[in-house]
């Protein structure tokens, strides 16, 4: 870290909706705003890196109903569990300051008075919705905007929409607006700008309905039972909301706001660069100085995406290539701002290429050299020549170049410039002949020079790419046996001289070259979907008649309670509502397949007329019903599960 610091840097990502099927499309953005983050605490900034999930919204509410779980459980579930958003972002080394939910008790409040904050200014007003609305994005659309009347961003059906709703004065600020994305730097790339104002603008910017009725599952507006915040308008304020705007959690809004950068997908710019200038506008704070609209990771031509099957697993290709060469592929290949398309091969060739070829095989040889003539022992003195003077100052060319592009944002180009001093170290190895200096007693203190600028250009390398590959930078520096003080940005310019004293190690290949072919076939076999080996229990060839039948008393019941049964792990012990008004209990050998706490409030179907039974010196009244087959030599058992509509005591027949 720089000895001073040189200011707050505030830096997000969009708030991601929790997805169950996370993919590299998902870390693409991501990772490019923990570079930019990196780089800025580099620099000697006071970095906040801001991100989070964005979980409130009808389509939440849909698929925790179909999941048969409530909408909490269901979004707890995605961004905490297993290959859920937080152990995504520590998979990929996501050095985020704050992470926000949605569903955050204080956000909940700051959004609330937000709300009412732009209704008592005039600018919500009620009103009635009536069009069409796209479920999966959450977005209103005119038909106007509609593509061969399907949602323009998704191409997803859209439904009729037509309830009482809250409406903001979206049109109010129209003017403001495209004065602001056509006379500013506000909103890059330049060319999402046409795009915002011919689309969006020019053809009249209608007001924003910012409540719905027709579901629950969103932030309540205090001062009108039945409403729910629109999820956009509670999504875009987490910026503010994170750094303790209109609540208690937090206290550095006026330290961090306005964001120096939000970093977005180019799908959701119209709501970062059109509705948020103007909620904050209503507020009257100050606008965010930059919103950088990246384009998509496609496969094979497509946007990734679950629904159309061409998703990419970043947890099998981390495994394999590592983490920091994912990172480094994302923002080397793809230039930020642009679509880029995603193949293993173009992964493959960057590996060996970039890593392997260039940069591992650098490091490789010149520790191997340094070793093998000085024992790894550099010391003092050495002869220069006018090739050392050109590799300074191609060393400062590229420093400068390379700072240049990342305030810019283009993070490949910045990288280029890395790997022309890389190109060049290479070069200067083949031009300065070691092997040969070597052999002659006279030609040693040339030699010790040679050794000592190749690691020189290996270390402000190293600095340069820390922001994109952390640990594979730390790795190099302590090969090199950098002390701390020479890892920061103070210490990148080229200072190789005939007092830098250096002691290097050796070690493993940092990048092993990849067989092409051998890799191709091993991804394409683990990518095939897994074929459940299912085994169904035959069905009993004895006949029961009816009559017998129809003796079994099968009930809906309620989960009031559910717990482990003390000293065994097969039993919960259930408390259950079976409308007699007297609690019912039952054991149930599930353990082994169910959380206690899954269960509770879940409706179930038991058998309410077998006699009681003693199990583990406690008494079961029924028998709950549960799917049983075997799958992969394994028995599974699946509780039979109904609609929570149903009530406690109704008869199944």
């Amino acid at each position: 870290m720089c000895n001073k610091c040189k200011g707050n840097y505030y830096i997000t990502t969009p708030i991601y909706y929790p997805s169950s099927n996370l993919h590299i499309g998902h870390a693409y953005c991501t990772v490019a705003t923990d570079a930019m983050a990196r780089y800025k605490r580099l620099q000697g900034y006071n970095v906040k890196f801001l991100t989070g999930t964005d979980e409130h919204g009808q389509k939440i509410e849909n698929k925790a109903k179909e999941a048969g779980v409530t909408p909490q459980q269901f979004v707890d579930n995605i961004v905490l569990g297993d290959r859920g958003v937080l152990d995504l972002w520590k998979l990929m080394n996501i050095s985020y300051d704050r992470f926000i939910r949605t569903t955050d008790d204080y956000h909940v409040e700051a959004v609330q008075k937000i709300f009412k904050k732009m209704y008592d200014n005039g600018d919500i007003y009620k009103g009635a919705y009536k069009g069409k609305y796209c479920t999966p994005c959450e977005s209103f659309w005119t038909e106007s905007q509609l593509v061969d009347g399907k949602c323009p961003d998704c191409g997803r059906e859209v439904v009729e929409a037509e309830e009482e709703a809250y409406f903001f004065r979206l049109s109010k600020y129209a003017d403001r607006i495209q004065d602001l994305l056509e006379n500013t730097d506000f909103l890059e790339p330049r060319s999402r700008v046409n795009e915002m104002v011919n689309n969006f603008i020019k053809p009249g910017l209608e007001d924003l309905c910012v409540s719905r009725t027709s579901f629950t599952w969103g932030v309540p507006v205090d001062f009108d039972p039945g409403h729910v915040v629109y999820v956009w308008i509670d999504a875009l304020n987490n910026y503010i909301t994170a750094l303790g705007y209109e609540n208690d959690k937090y206290d550095d809004f006026n330290a961090f706001w306005p964001a120096d950068v939000h970093f977005v997908g180019k799908e959701i710019v119209r709501f970062h660069a059109i509705i948020w200038p103007a909620i904050l506008m209503s507020q009257g704070l100050p606008l965010p100085k930059k919103v950088y609209g990246h384009g998509w990771l496609n496969f094979n031509g497509e946007k990734m995406s679950k629904s159309r099957g061409n998703v990419v697993d970043p947890y099998l290709l981390s495994e394999r290539f590592g983490v920091d060469a994912l990172r480094f592929f994302l923002l080397r290949t793809f230039p930020f701002g642009s679509d880029g398309n995603f193949t293993n091969e173009l992964l493959i060739n960057t590996i060996n290429i970039d890593l392997a070829n260039v940069l591992g095989n650098l490091v490789s040889r010149t520790t191997a050299m340094n070793q093998k003539y000085f024992g790894g022992q550099l010391g003092q003195g050495g002869e220069s020549a006018p090739l050392d003077e050109e590799l300074k100052t191609l060393a400062a060319d590229v420093i400068a170049n390379y700072e240049k592009q990342m305030d810019k944002f283009q993070f490949s180009v910045a990288l280029n410039e890395v790997f022309r001093l890389l190109d060049r170290a290479n070069k200067y190895i083949d031009e300065t002949t070691p092997w040969i200096l070597a052999k002659n007693e006279q030609t040693m203190p040339r030699l010790l020079t040679v050794m000592k600028n190749l690691c020189e250009c290996i270390r402000i390398a190293a600095i340069l790419i820390e922001p994109v590959m952390p640990d594979s930078s730390k790795a190099i520096l302590d090969l090199l046996n950098v002390p701390e003080n020479a890892r920061n940005w103070d210490a990148k310019c080229y200072c190789a001289d005939a007092d830098a004293v250096w002691t290097t190690s050796t070690g493993a290949a940092l990048f092993p070259r990849i067989d092409m072919e051998k890799e191709l076939a091993a991804l394409e076999e683990l990518s095939k979907p897994a074929k459940p080996a299912l085994e169904i229990e035959p069905f009993a060839e004895e006949n029961v008649d009816f009559d017998t039948f129809c003796k079994s008393d099968f009930r809906a019941v309620k989960v009031k309670d559910c717990k482990n049964v003390k000293k065994s792990d097969k039993l919960l012990q259930f408390t259950l509502d079976d409308g007699t008004g007297t609690d019912r209990q039952i054991l149930s050998g599930i353990a082994k397949f169910y959380k206690p706490e899954d269960l509770i409030g879940k409706t179930l179907v038991a058998i309410v007329n077998l006699p009681p039974r003693k199990m583990m010196g406690r008494e079961s009244c029924g028998m709950l019903l549960s799917a049983v087959h075997t799958e992969n030599g394994e028995e599974k058992l699946n509780l039979i599960m109904l609609n929570d509509a149903i009530p406690a005591g109704a008869k199944l027949c």
